[in-house]
Protein backbone atom coordinates (compact mmCIF):
# COMPACT_ATOMS: atom_id res chain seq x y z
CA UNK A 1 0.00 0.00 0.00
CA UNK A 2 1.18 3.72 -1.04
CA UNK A 3 0.82 6.42 1.24
CA UNK A 4 -0.03 9.01 -1.65
CA UNK A 5 -3.55 9.04 -3.16
CA UNK A 6 -4.16 8.48 -6.53
CA UNK A 7 -7.46 8.14 -6.74
CA UNK A 8 -10.28 10.34 -7.01
CA UNK A 9 -13.85 9.05 -5.63
CA UNK A 10 -16.90 11.75 -6.88
CA UNK A 11 -19.90 11.86 -5.33
CA UNK A 12 -22.50 12.46 -7.63
CA UNK A 13 -25.18 10.34 -6.18
CA UNK A 14 -27.41 12.59 -4.63
CA UNK A 15 -31.35 13.39 -5.19
CA UNK A 16 -30.24 17.29 -5.32
CA UNK A 17 -34.14 18.29 -3.80
CA UNK A 18 -32.64 21.64 -3.16
CA UNK A 19 -32.03 22.32 -6.37
CA UNK A 20 -36.21 21.76 -7.10
CA UNK A 21 -37.04 21.78 -11.14
CA UNK A 22 -33.66 21.63 -12.30
CA UNK A 23 -33.47 18.13 -11.12
CA UNK A 24 -36.78 16.67 -12.21
CA UNK A 25 -35.18 15.01 -14.75
CA UNK A 26 -32.16 15.12 -14.06
CA UNK A 27 -29.69 14.55 -11.38
CA UNK A 28 -27.72 17.66 -10.16
CA UNK A 29 -23.79 17.20 -11.39
CA UNK A 30 -25.46 17.66 -14.53
CA UNK A 31 -26.96 21.42 -13.62
CA UNK A 32 -25.25 23.79 -16.46
CA UNK A 33 -22.82 26.63 -14.53
CA UNK A 34 -21.42 29.43 -16.70
CA UNK A 35 -22.49 26.84 -20.13
CA UNK A 36 -20.90 23.53 -18.38
CA UNK A 37 -22.54 20.75 -16.29
CA UNK A 38 -21.02 20.73 -12.46
CA UNK A 39 -19.44 17.24 -13.13
CA UNK A 40 -16.96 18.48 -16.00
CA UNK A 41 -15.98 21.72 -13.21
CA UNK A 42 -15.22 19.06 -11.04
CA UNK A 43 -13.95 16.94 -13.55
CA UNK A 44 -11.29 19.79 -14.42
CA UNK A 45 -9.86 19.47 -11.29
CA UNK A 46 -9.82 15.75 -11.23
CA UNK A 47 -7.91 15.57 -14.35
CA UNK A 48 -5.86 18.41 -13.59
CA UNK A 49 -3.64 16.70 -11.30
CA UNK A 50 -3.34 13.70 -13.74
CA UNK A 51 -4.75 11.00 -11.44
CA UNK A 52 -4.71 7.23 -12.22
CA UNK A 53 -8.35 6.82 -11.40
CA UNK A 54 -11.48 8.89 -11.14
CA UNK A 55 -14.39 6.78 -9.76
CA UNK A 56 -18.00 8.37 -9.64
CA UNK A 57 -21.26 6.77 -7.46
CA UNK A 58 -24.57 7.52 -8.90
CA UNK A 59 -28.26 6.67 -8.33
CA UNK A 60 -30.80 9.20 -8.73
CA UNK A 61 -31.56 9.46 -12.53
CA UNK A 62 -28.26 8.05 -13.40
CA UNK A 63 -28.98 8.10 -17.04
CA UNK A 64 -27.84 11.10 -18.48
CA UNK A 65 -24.49 11.09 -15.89
CA UNK A 66 -24.22 7.68 -17.78
CA UNK A 67 -24.32 8.83 -21.43
CA UNK A 68 -22.33 12.44 -20.45
CA UNK A 69 -19.42 10.09 -18.81
CA UNK A 70 -18.99 7.19 -21.19
CA UNK A 71 -15.83 7.20 -23.07
CA UNK A 72 -14.23 9.74 -20.47
CA UNK A 73 -11.65 8.50 -17.95
CA UNK A 74 -14.41 7.93 -15.40
CA UNK A 75 -15.48 4.67 -13.69
CA UNK A 76 -19.21 4.61 -12.61
CA UNK A 77 -21.14 2.36 -9.98
CA UNK A 78 -24.45 2.98 -9.82
CA UNK A 79 -26.40 2.28 -6.07
CA UNK A 80 -29.05 0.01 -6.22
CA UNK A 81 -31.63 -0.21 -5.17
CA UNK A 82 -30.06 2.44 -2.64
CA UNK A 83 -28.00 5.40 -1.84
CA UNK A 84 -25.61 4.46 0.49
CA UNK A 85 -24.25 8.15 1.67
CA UNK A 86 -21.20 9.02 1.50
CA UNK A 87 -19.53 6.51 3.33
CA UNK A 88 -21.44 3.95 2.35
CA UNK A 89 -20.70 4.82 -1.09
CA UNK A 90 -16.85 5.15 -0.80
CA UNK A 91 -16.66 2.15 0.95
CA UNK A 92 -18.52 0.47 -2.09
CA UNK A 93 -16.20 2.04 -4.42
CA UNK A 94 -13.54 0.97 -2.96
CA UNK A 95 -12.59 -2.31 -5.25
CA UNK A 96 -12.17 0.04 -7.92
CA UNK A 97 -10.02 2.47 -6.28
CA UNK A 98 -7.81 0.51 -4.78
CA UNK A 99 -6.28 0.18 -0.75
CA UNK A 100 -4.17 3.72 -1.01
CA UNK A 101 -5.60 7.12 0.67
CA UNK A 102 -7.92 8.73 -2.20
CA UNK A 103 -9.45 12.20 -2.88
CA UNK A 104 -12.94 12.26 -2.57
CA UNK A 105 -14.73 15.24 -3.59
CA UNK A 106 -18.26 17.03 -3.71
CA UNK A 107 -19.59 17.46 -7.23
CA UNK A 108 -21.57 20.59 -6.69
CA UNK A 109 -18.79 23.26 -5.77
CA UNK A 110 -17.57 25.93 -8.23
CA UNK A 111 -14.27 27.14 -7.14
CA UNK A 112 -12.43 30.28 -8.21
CA UNK A 113 -8.35 30.20 -7.46
CA UNK A 114 -5.72 27.38 -6.94
CA UNK A 115 -6.96 23.71 -7.50
CA UNK A 116 -8.00 22.03 -3.97
CA UNK A 117 -6.54 18.78 -4.89
CA UNK A 118 -3.51 20.18 -5.76
CA UNK A 119 -3.17 21.95 -2.28
CA UNK A 120 -3.88 19.20 -0.29
CA UNK A 121 -1.56 16.89 -2.32
CA UNK A 122 1.17 19.22 -1.19
CA UNK A 123 0.04 19.36 2.72
CA UNK A 124 -0.69 15.90 3.10
CA UNK A 125 1.63 13.77 5.33
CA UNK A 126 0.25 10.48 6.03
CA UNK A 127 2.47 9.71 9.15
CA UNK A 128 0.42 12.25 10.94
CA UNK A 129 -2.99 12.23 9.45
CA UNK A 130 -5.87 10.27 8.42
CA UNK A 131 -7.62 12.50 7.06
CA UNK A 132 -6.87 15.76 5.08
CA UNK A 133 -9.71 18.17 4.65
CA UNK A 134 -9.87 21.37 2.82
CA UNK A 135 -11.38 24.49 4.79
CA UNK A 136 -13.09 27.42 2.95
CA UNK A 137 -12.68 31.15 6.11
CA UNK A 138 -16.35 32.19 5.95
CA UNK A 139 -15.12 35.53 4.10
CA UNK A 140 -14.23 33.52 0.88
CA UNK A 141 -17.79 31.32 0.82
CA UNK A 142 -19.75 32.76 -1.49
CA UNK A 143 -23.45 33.12 -0.62
CA UNK A 144 -22.77 31.07 2.58
CA UNK A 145 -24.55 31.81 5.72
CA UNK A 146 -23.64 29.16 7.69
CA UNK A 147 -20.97 29.69 10.81
CA UNK A 148 -18.43 26.56 10.02
CA UNK A 149 -17.70 23.21 10.43
CA UNK A 150 -14.37 22.92 12.06
CA UNK A 151 -11.89 24.91 14.00
CA UNK A 152 -9.00 24.55 12.23
CA UNK A 153 -6.15 24.42 14.90
CA UNK A 154 -2.33 26.43 14.55
CA UNK A 155 -0.99 22.93 14.32
CA UNK A 156 -3.83 21.92 11.21
CA UNK A 157 -5.35 19.69 13.30
CA UNK A 158 -9.39 19.75 13.07
CA UNK A 159 -12.15 20.11 15.68
CA UNK A 160 -15.82 20.23 15.75
CA UNK A 161 -17.04 23.85 16.00
CA UNK A 162 -17.79 27.39 14.20
CA UNK A 163 -14.95 27.97 12.09
CA UNK A 164 -13.83 26.85 8.12
CA UNK A 165 -16.55 25.55 6.07
CA UNK A 166 -15.66 22.08 4.49
CA UNK A 167 -15.43 22.58 1.06
CA UNK A 168 -16.34 18.93 -0.11
CA UNK A 169 -12.84 17.91 -1.28
CA UNK A 170 -10.42 15.89 1.31
CA UNK A 171 -7.74 13.17 1.15
CA UNK A 172 -9.08 10.07 3.37
CA UNK A 173 -7.29 7.13 4.43
CA UNK A 174 -10.13 4.20 4.03
CA UNK A 175 -9.22 1.15 6.66
CA UNK A 176 -11.22 2.27 8.98
CA UNK A 177 -14.35 1.91 6.64
CA UNK A 178 -14.51 -1.96 7.41
CA UNK A 179 -15.14 -1.19 11.04
CA UNK A 180 -18.75 0.54 10.11
CA UNK A 181 -21.11 -2.10 10.27
CA UNK A 182 -24.25 -0.26 8.68
CA UNK A 183 -24.67 -0.58 4.48
CA UNK A 184 -25.45 3.26 3.97
CA UNK A 185 -23.88 5.81 6.15
CA UNK A 186 -22.09 9.37 6.47
CA UNK A 187 -18.06 10.29 6.17
CA UNK A 188 -19.09 11.97 9.45
CA UNK A 189 -18.76 8.41 11.51
CA UNK A 190 -15.33 8.04 9.99
CA UNK A 191 -14.54 11.58 11.28
CA UNK A 192 -15.71 10.59 14.37
CA UNK A 193 -13.11 8.29 15.13
CA UNK A 194 -10.21 10.24 13.02
CA UNK A 195 -11.04 12.95 15.56
CA UNK A 196 -11.09 10.88 18.27
CA UNK A 197 -7.73 9.93 17.65
CA UNK A 198 -6.23 13.44 16.63
CA UNK A 199 -5.08 12.00 12.59
CA UNK A 200 -8.01 14.69 11.30
CA UNK A 201 -6.16 18.17 9.66
CA UNK A 202 -7.43 20.90 7.79
CA UNK A 203 -5.85 23.48 5.60
CA UNK A 204 -7.02 26.92 4.37
CA UNK A 205 -8.27 27.53 0.97
CA UNK A 206 -6.33 30.73 -0.53
CA UNK A 207 -9.37 31.28 -3.28
CA UNK A 208 -13.13 31.43 -3.15
CA UNK A 209 -15.78 28.71 -3.34
CA UNK A 210 -19.23 28.74 -3.82
CA UNK A 211 -21.43 25.74 -3.00
CA UNK A 212 -24.46 25.48 -5.73
CA UNK A 213 -26.99 23.51 -3.45
CA UNK A 214 -29.44 25.50 -5.01
CA UNK A 215 -30.92 26.97 -8.19
CA UNK A 216 -29.54 30.98 -6.56
CA UNK A 217 -26.25 29.44 -6.32
CA UNK A 218 -26.06 29.25 -10.11
CA UNK A 219 -25.82 32.57 -10.67
CA UNK A 220 -23.66 33.15 -7.82
CA UNK A 221 -21.48 30.88 -9.00
CA UNK A 222 -21.15 32.58 -12.46
CA UNK A 223 -20.61 36.09 -10.73
CA UNK A 224 -17.75 34.34 -9.26
CA UNK A 225 -16.22 33.14 -11.80
CA UNK A 226 -16.69 35.94 -13.73
CA UNK A 227 -14.96 38.46 -11.00
CA UNK A 228 -12.25 36.16 -10.80
CA UNK A 229 -11.57 36.07 -15.01
CA UNK A 230 -11.54 40.09 -15.14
Amino acid sequence: MRNTPHAVMMFAAGFGTRMKHLTHDQPKPMVKVAGRPLIDHALDLATGIAQDRIVANLHYKPEPLLAHLKGRNVQTIVEHPQILETGGGLRNALPLLGDDPVFTMNTDAIWAGPNPLAMLLDAWNPDLMDALLIGIPTGQAVGHSGKGDFILGQDGQLSRGAGVIYGGVQIIKTGLLETIPDQAFSLNLLWDKMLAKGRMYGISYTGQWCDVGHPEGITLAETMLRDANV
